[in-house]
């Protein structure tokens, strides 16, 4: 459970000023060493920006200077609207033949949950056909989905199913948030991942967002196949995870490219 930090969790002497350090740096170094000490603990929300530039008496682009950068180190996590908050520990997801996002994150004593942002129909495009064996332009399914762990959004994804096969499940998807309770309402009881592919790229402010991440901080794009027991392809996945808490491990036997 997150807990407040406390208005003042390590109160510094003055900063040196004219010494060779930037103003900002110095306050990077105190709230870091704050967490390293435990007097800031995973989760736990920083100062406002105004309290810190009260504290250390420098305006608030100082603040913002260093809190950006312990932002792109991964030691603190940015949230429009609701501040900084030191950084939980890493989720170990792991991409095998059967990915299964619930059963991964309750694997680490984690409560997993799917929240579906929006579905609708979308021509395929050229990439998506090609995955789906289908022609470019024909209509498939596309559900927009994020995953959370204990709260914590840890990777949005956009699914892309055949249609008219899989026409009927989004009722079972705004009932239970679902991927793999979805498919199985419509009549594939189990599916295997085909291939993976694993690039880097900085996330678009609408993915920082729904992420609760740096626009700065690149995210782990993970492009993958899925098929049914016969091999016939079914969702064309293209998922974006926050590199801060996430950490990608490639199970044995895991059909990817990277």
């Amino acid at each position: 459970m997150t807990q407040p930090f406390p208005n003042e969790p390590h109160r510094e002497p003055n900063l040196a000023r004219g010494e060779g350090v930037s103003l900002w740096r110095q306050i990077a170094l105190s709230l870091e060493r704050a967490i390293a000490e435990g007097q800031s603990p995973p989760g736990s929300r920083l100062p406002t920006e105004a309290a810190l530039a009260a504290q250390h008496g420098v305006n608030r682009h100082t603040v913002r200077r260093a809190l950006d950068s312990l932002a792109l180190r991964g030691l603190i996590r940015i949230e429009q609207g609701r501040g900084s908050f030191v950084a939980e520990d890493v989720v170990d997801y792991r991409l095998g033949p059967r990915t299964r996002f619930s059963e991964v994150i309750r694997a680490q004593n984690r409560e997993p949950e799917g929240r579906v942002l929006w579905v609708k129909e979308i021509p395929a495009e050229p990439a998506v056909a090609e995955a789906l064996r289908l022609h470019p332009g024909r209509p498939v399914l596309a559900v927009e989905r994020l995953g959370l762990a204990d709260g914590r959004p840890v990777v949005v994804g956009r699914h892309h199913f055949v249609l008219p096969r899989f026409a009927g499940m989004d009722a079972e998807l705004q009932a239970t948030g679902s991927i793999t309770a979805a498919l199985r309402a419509c009549g594939v009881p189990d599916y295997r991942r085909v291939w993976t592919r694993l690039t880097a790229a900085l996330p678009t402010p609408e993915e920082a967002e729904t992420l609760q991440q740096a626009r700065a901080r690149p995210v782990m794009v993970a492009e993958a196949l899925n098929a049914d027991a016969e091999g016939r392809p079914i969702d064309y996945t293209l998922s974006r995870y926050a590199a801060g808490r996430v950490q990608i491990v490639i199970e044995d036997g895991a059909g990817h490219e990277t």
